[in-house]
């Protein structure tokens, strides 16, 4: 079995913020372990996919995500 790219793992995480946040702490293991693998800190994040793409969410979500040590930041379009 492979392990998920950096895409997978963010389209995982989408799928769990759609799902009002099921597994998201796996999810974001899962990701930081794929960030490692491909040497990378941050990860970006479309906000038109979030389930709250508002200020306050994107907030809360980059503060959740830092408190499980993955860096996220917001494409802009």
């Amino acid at each position: 079995m492979t392990e998920p790219t950096v895409a997978d793992a963010i389209n995982r995480v989408y799928g769990s913020l759609q799902a009002e946040n099921a597994d998201i702490d796996l999810r974001i293991v899962t990701l930081k372990t794929a960030l490692a693998r491909a040497g990378l800190k941050e990860t970006v994040f479309d906000p038109t996919k979030l389930a709250h793409n508002n200020r306050s969410g994107r907030k809360l979500m980059q503060a959740y995500f830092r408190q499980r040590g993955v860096k996220v930041k917001f494409a802009t379009s």
